[in-house]
């Protein structure tokens, strides 16, 4: 019986039973008299046995099994829960977490060894007491993890045909031709947007022609600490070595010309490809199904509720009878039954747009969910005490969306506990209660999901942020002297910022903030900060809603015509061009009692200015509680249009989100509002 066709469905009951087990047990540290929580555990161990035995998968279905003896001696009533017992049962659940993981790129439970566990939980079975020795349990993890990847490829000098004709070309045209091999320090927290920022550089200056591992598996964290690139570049060893190492969180850089005399071309052999088909037709039914299973791709689910189905349902059903209408109009030539049925067309459209979308949309509860486990283990190796305080789950964003965030968010709640929360004496002393506070907020705002995380810690020293800037040459005193706190602030986002001076009130708030904001942007959202000295800082990340069909209002600058996302549209208003003020460098006209800036797309966008008008549109537009309002030359109306990206070549280009196709055929740009103020 072949039994990777139910591989997805294992993975995914998996998964939500893990997190079901993970959420008990964090509930079961603060309660530990409460046996319905013991009974909750004791049922997800009992179905994971279930279906890893099913599936045979042998090494959950034994340490679940010994799981189930130690939950049930403790329902009895003849063992108590203590703090010792639930780390050994987070213990569990990270080995078994660690075998589901293994499953999913390898198709098997691979070779972690989980024996030091269940001798534990035989201990706690017998009524022994545990030892606090869990050195044994590190070892094996981290040798599993390195056992995995640390494969580099020692042959330098030996590259297919293509690679060596590239190098030799650039040879000729007197450029140099290097082998970098890069190994990002083990702290790291996302080794693959780390590599993203390290690609991006050399792409400045150089061409890369050649990556190990590919750069799909670097892409997908599929390596350990280190990779290597072949590349042509203008610039020296040392040069480009120099400027790599610039970049923060980069454990070292091997550089070393390539001597093309040493340069041999690698071809597979014909024996070897035919000993690889023979193997393929020889190999026993069960090596087949290991490859089957290694070579399974496991896709990304939604789960829908039936009522949105249905619905999606109906509207299919409703555009196949306007074909039929359409069709029959199309016989007669009655124009204004045509009229009638585009109009019901224009409906069922947008209502199936909708049922789209919201059957894309998932809970933000799904990235949220694994930080309580996150936030005790490091409260408890920092010695500090934390509260997590969590809103907002059941806000809904694109399931793209949903993959991205997670890895950015680990990263700020990391920062704040460890470098923005004090130690409980330090609290103490300041006259605040001993227990930091962390909020993860998340909630609807326009066209954006907002995500705020926010700790009641020492703040962000701005003074000490200028003074390193000024040092770093990235500023100069008088400049510096004119920036306002938030511009101050902004460069804890450059790369390589703060790794420095790592005993400062800043030490790690910049370490890895440029990753996190690279991340944030690839999604087309964007990241702010607000602190105040002593009482706490708050990241505020912007993220779209949907990255595919808005509302957007047309607008013309010259010849051109561009698109406002109508969510980030407050209204539109005329303003004479007299009332308008200077402030500080800044134009400023009074509306409604209060200072509204002014933004004129045409000095942003770089388009040539013409005569100044007497009366100017101006579109007020909002993000968070900021306003302001951009100076435009028409108004097109309104219209729904389809989101695309501008592709890898162009991406980042300021001030554009994306492109549309209007109507006529031509192309217009769609502004991204977030990046104007």
């Amino acid at each position: 019986m072949d039994m990777n066709q139910y591989l997805d469905m294992f993975i995914e009951e998996s998964k939500e039973h893990l997190q079901h087990m993970n959420d008990n047990l964090l509930t079961l540290e603060n309660s530990p008299k409460d046996l319905n929580l013991v009974n909750e555990i004791f049922r997800v161990a009992h179905t994971l046995k279930g279906m890893a035995g099913t599936m045979g998968f042998t090494k959950i279905a034994d340490l679940t099994h010994k799981m189930e003896n130690v939950l049930h001696v403790i329902r009895n009533g003849e063992r108590e829960v203590t703090t010792d017992l639930v780390d050994v049962l987070f213990e569990c659940f990270d080995t078994l977490e660690a075998y589901t993981n293994n499953i999913i790129e390898q198709g098997s439970e691979g070779e972690l060894d989980c024996t030091h566990i269940i001798e534990k939980l035989s201990m706690i079975e017998q009524g022994k007491s545990i030892s606090e020795d869990s050195s044994k349990d590190d070892d094996i993890i981290v040798n599993e993890s390195t056992m995995s990847s640390e494969k580099v490829d020692n042959k330098e000098d030996e590259y297919n045909e293509y690679v060596v004709n590239v190098l030799n070309k650039a040879k000729e045209k007197g450029l140099n031709t290097l082998k970098l091999k890069i190994t990002i320090e083990e702290n790291c927290m996302l080794k693959s947007a780390r590599a993203f920022i390290i690609f991006n550089r050399l792409e400045e200056y150089s061409e890369i022609i050649q990556s190990t591992p590919p750069a799909e598996d670097i892409e997908d964290e599929k390596f350990d600490l280190s990779f290597s690139l072949t590349l042509v570049t203008e610039k020296t060893v040392s040069e480009v070595r120099e400027d790599i190492l610039s970049i923060s969180e980069i454990e070292k850089v091997e550089a070393n010309e390539i001597n093309l005399e040493n340069v041999s071309v690698k071809e597979e052999k014909k024996e070897i490809r035919e000993e690889k088909s023979a193997e393929k037709k020889d190999s026993k039914p069960k090596k087949a199904a290991n490859k089957k299973a290694k070579g399974h791709k496991f896709g990304k689910t939604v789960r829908v509720d039936i009522e949105r189905l249905d619905n999606l349902m109906n509207l299919v059903s409703e555009l196949i009878i306007i074909k039929t209408r359409m069709e029959d109009i199309g016989s007669s030539s009655k124009r204004q039954n045509m009229n009638e049925t585009i109009e019901y067309l224009e409906r069922i459209t947008s209502n199936l747009h909708d049922a789209v979308m919201k059957v894309r949309m998932v809970p933000i509860e799904r990235v949220f969910n694994r930080f309580p486990r996150m936030v005790r283990d490091l409260a408890k190796e920092l010695d500090k005490k934390i509260n997590l305080q969590m809103s907002g789950e059941e806000t809904e964003v694109d399931r793209t969306v949903i993959d991205e965030i997670g890895d950015p968010l680990i990263h700020l709640i990391r920062n704040s506990i460890d470098h923005g929360i004090e130690s409980p004496k330090e609290r103490k002393e300041l006259g605040k209660e001993e227990a930091g506070t962390v909020k993860l907020i998340a909630y609807p705002d326009g066209n954006n999901v907002v995500i705020e995380v926010t700790d009641n810690g020492g703040g962000i020293n701005v003074e000490k942020v200028k003074q390193k800037a000024i040092e770093r040459g990235l500023v100069s005193a008088e400049e510096a002297s004119n920036l306002s706190d938030e511009e101050i602030v902004d460069f804890l986002f450059d790369a390589g910022f703060s790794t420095a001076d790592k005993i400062s009130d800043v030490s790690g708030r910049g370490v890895g903030l440029d990753v996190v904001k690279t991340k944030i942007q690839s999604i087309g959202g964007n990241v702010e900060v607000e602190t105040t000295r002593g009482k706490g800082s708050k990241f505020i990340i912007r993220l779209p809603l949907t990255l595919s069909i808005i509302q957007a209002l047309l607008i013309k600058i010259s010849d051109e015509i561009y698109a406002l996302p109508l969510g980030s549209i407050k209204e539109i208003i005329p303003i004479s061009s007299k009332d308008i003020r200077t402030v500080q460098d800044q134009e400023v006209v009074l509306f409604r009692n209060k200072t509204l800036p002014i933004i004129r797309l045409k000095d942003i966008l770089g388009i040539e200015k013409d005569g100044e008008k007497d009366e100017l549109i101006s579109v007020i537009v909002k993000k968070g509680d900021k306003e302001a309002g951009l100076i435009v030359d028409d108004l097109m109306g309104q219209q729904e249009i389809v989101m695309k990206s501008l592709g890898k070549y162009l991406t980042g280009v300021n001030h554009i989100a994306g492109a549309t196709i209007l109507g006529n055929g031509s192309i217009s740009m769609i502004l991204d509002v977030n990046s104007l103020f």
